[in-house]
């Protein structure tokens, strides 16, 4: 996967687990590339402890960076940016901005990890607000959706400015010339939406993307689009509303499984095809959302991540790195505003 070293600051503290599952998922992402190297921030002691030495085995390429404060899942933004300057998300961030690192992946606070990566990192020039993209499973491998919560209320401007660091973020990490990026709507008409979705629509289509007009929710999971671009609101009750129906499905097949002798009978008899599906939707796959539009690579896990998820969105972050998705986004949105001014 990778070419050259490169470094990794990883906020050992954030999330729900903190060094119980940062920890692990570090040193297996250490033994499963040998290029790279991780910076845990954090406590120190607890740090250490969480090692047992067992970091000795990959020599240096696993260091550790004390930061002396903690930011809590429910701490306001603004308490966390300006009352915890040494936390360990923010020293995971500010070593990516002094370049000691090439990316920082976290799973703490979002709205906290945003209002610091946006302060710290600032913007790329031409983008107004960074934006949160993931991957979903879909029927034909998985599509980027962005924005999943950090932007609530968007012009028609900003959709634009999402769609195209999705673009070139898809074209980048999944090496597509063209992706297909879709507006997420009420209906597939161009007379349906509001104001803003349809005046975001007549921006993409004049643009140099590869827009494929309006799409509805099912489209997400269709196939048949590679990018989908929403408001933050919107967005975020998606991926919510796809989360809770992914735990009521899972949930409802185990009780109809155990429901009596022979459904249990039944189960065994699909077990290779419960387990092929489970693999294919396993939410673990998906982890690691990005914060693209800043100057600087920020990946944020699920704050319940366990130890495969958090190595996944590690492996985000580096292909990322790899792709230099940041300067590839900073040289579209630049030749985007160009072209506006000369048209």
């Amino acid at each position: 996967m990778m070419s050259r070293k490169l470094t990794i600051a990883v906020d050992a503290m954030g999330g729900d687990h903190g060094p119980r599952v940062t920890v692990p998922a570090a040193l297996d992402s250490a033994a499963k590339y040998p290029n790279l190297n991780l910076i845990l921030v954090g406590d120190e002691a607890a740090l250490r402890q969480a090692l047992a030495g067992r970091e000795k085995a990959h020599g240096d390429r696993i260091q550790i960076v004390h930061a002396s404060e903690v930011v809590e899942m429910h701490e306001s933004p603004s308490k966390a940016l300006r009352g915890k300057k040494d936390s360990s998300m923010r020293v995971s961030i500010n070593l990516v901005k002094d370049g000691q690192a090439d990316a920082c992946v976290s799973a703490g606070n979002t709205g906290a990890l945003m209002a610091i990566a946006k302060f710290v990192l600032k913007t790329i020039p031409g983008v107004d607000r960074p934006a949160i993209i993931a991957m979903l499973p879909s029927k034909t491998g998985h599509t980027h959706v962005l924005d999943l919560g950090a932007n609530v209320d968007c012009s028609a401007e900003h959709l634009l400015q999402f769609a195209i660091m999705g673009y070139e973020l898809v074209k980048a990490v999944e090496n597509q010339e063209h992706p297909r990026v879709g507006l997420l709507n009420i209906g597939e008409e161009e007379i349906k939406g509001n104001e803003q979705v349809k005046q975001a629509a007549k921006l993409l289509a004049e643009s140099h993307i590869n827009f494929v007009g309006f799409v509805e929710g099912n489209d997400i999971f269709s196939g048949e689009v590679d990018v989908v671009v929403t408001d933050g609101f919107t967005g975020n009750v998606a991926l919510k509303a796809i989360e809770g129906f992914a735990k009521l499905l899972g949930g409802s097949l185990r009780d109809e499984f155990r429901r009596n002798i022979l459904t249990k009978m039944v189960a065994i008899l699909a077990l290779p095809v419960l387990n092929a599906f489970k693999k294919r939707f396993d939410p673990r796959r998906y982890n690691g959302a990005s914060l693209v539009g800043l100057r600087g690579i920020v990946v944020k896990s699920h704050g319940n991540a366990d130890q495969v998820s958090l190595a996944n969105a590690i492996r985000v972050a580096m292909l990322e790195v790899e792709q230099g998705v940041p300067d590839r986004i900073g040289q579209r949105v630049s030749s985007s505003i160009a072209e506006g001014r000369t048209a």
